[in-house]
C-alpha cells in the first residue's frame, strides 16, 4: 500500500528528520538512506519498518543536524605545515622554482588539518534515531489505515454490486431455459405440421439444455468467495495475498458462467461481473 510519514525532532542537541515512503510491491523491500554518521542504525530502522509494515517498496530518508557546533573541532596542525613550507622554500631556492606557495596549496596537502570529534554514545544515538523513526512510522500507518477505510467501503460496495449482477444471471438463467423450449416447440411445429409433437421429448431437450447452461453452483461459489472476501475485510490483518487467490477463484466461477450463457442479454451481465472483479484486483494491489 502506498504511504507516507515524516517525523522531526531534536533529541539531545541534533535534530532528527526522518522520511517513510512506500509504494506497492508483492514482498517487503526497504530501501535506508542514513548519513554516515548514523549508518549503525541501518539495521536497526530496517527492523522497525519490518514490524510496522508487510509488503511495499519502502524507502526510509534520515538527515541529522547538530545544534553544537563544538561538536567538531578542526585546527592546524602547525608542525606539518613548517615541515611542508621549509620543503617548499628550499625547492625554491635549489631548483629556482617560482614562489606560488598559497592557502589553497597547503590546505590540499595530508594531515594540514587535524578534526577532533567528541566520543559519541552509538547505543544512546540509535535510541534517540529510534524515537523519531518510531514516530514517523507512526504517522505512516495513520495514513494508511486512512486509505484503508477508502479502500474497504470501496471493495465491499462493488462485492453487493457483483451480487446485483448475479442474481440477474440467475433470474435471467431460468428465462433462458423457458425462452428455449418455446423455440423448440414452435420449431418442430413448423417442421412437423399437423403431425402430433412428443411432448416428452420437449421436456427431454429442454432438460438437456438447461443442464448445459446451469450456473446454480459457479454463482453458489462465487456468493461463498464474495462472503469470504468481506470477512477477510472484516478480520483485518495482512489479507492482500489471499485476497489476490480468492479473485483467481472469482474469475474462475465467472468465465465458467460466461462460457455458459447462450443469452445475450447475460452475457453482458458476465462482461459487467469481470468489470467489477477487475476493479476490485487493481483495489487489492493498494492492501498489505
Amino acid at each position: 500500500m502506498t504511504g507516507y510519514g515524516r517525523a522531526v525532532e531534536t533529541v539531545n542537541g541534533r535534530e532528527f528528520t526522518v522520511e517513510v515512503r512506500s509504494v506497492n510491491n508483492r514482498y517487503l523491500d526497504c530501501t535506508v538512506k542514513l548519513p554516515r554518521s548514523l549508518s549503525f542504525g541501518e539495521e536497526a530502522v530496517k527492523q522497525a519498518v519490518k514490524q510496522a509494515v508487510s509488503r511495499g517498496k519502502v524507502d526510509v530518508f534520515v538527515t541529522v543536524k547538530s545544534e553544537n557546533a563544538e561538536d567538531t573541532k578542526i585546527s592546524l596542525n602547525t608542525a606539518v605545515v613548517e615541515g611542508y613550507l621549509a620543503a617548499m622554500r628550499r625547492m625554491v631556492t635549489d631548483y629556482g622554482v617560482a614562489d606560488d606557495i598559497s592557502v589553497s596549496t597547503l590546505s590540499r596537502l595530508n594531515d594540514v588539518f587535524t578534526v577532533e570529534k567528541p566520543e559519541v554514545d552509538e547505543q544512546q544515538l540509535k535510541a534517540d534515531l529510534m524515537g523519531v523513526v518510531e514516530q514517523a512510522l507512526a504517522g505512516y500507518n495513520a495514513m494508511r489505515e486512512t486509505e484503508g477505510a477508502a479502500l474497504d467501503r470501496d471493495l465491499r460496495s462493488r462485492g453487493e454490486t457483483i451480487l446485483e449482477l448475479v442474481a440477474q444471471v440467475e433470474a435471467g438463467n431460468g428465462q433462458t431455459v423457458i425462452d428455449y423450449r418455446t423455440r423448440l416447440e414452435n420449431k418442430l411445429k413448423e417442421v412437423l405440421a399437423n403431425t402430433a409433437i412428443d411432448e416428452s421429448r420437449i421436456l427431454t431437450e429442454a432438460a438437456i439444455f438447461a443442464d448445459k447452461v446451469a450456473v446454480d453452483e459457479e454463482t453458489v461459489r462465487l456468493r461463498s468467495h464474495l462472503e469470504q472476501m468481506n470477512n477477510m475485510l472484516t478480520a483485518g490483518g495482512a489479507v492482500g495475498r489471499k485476497l489476490d487467490f480468492l479473485l483467481q477463484e472469482m474469475n474462475r466461477e465467472a468465465n465458467t458462467i460466461g462460457s455458459k450463457c447462450t443469452d445475450v442479454r447475460l452475457a453482458k451481465i458476465v462482461v459487467d461481473i469481470k468489470a467489477e472483479l477487475e476493479k476490485i484486483r487493481e483495489q487489492t494491489q493498494n492492501i498489505e
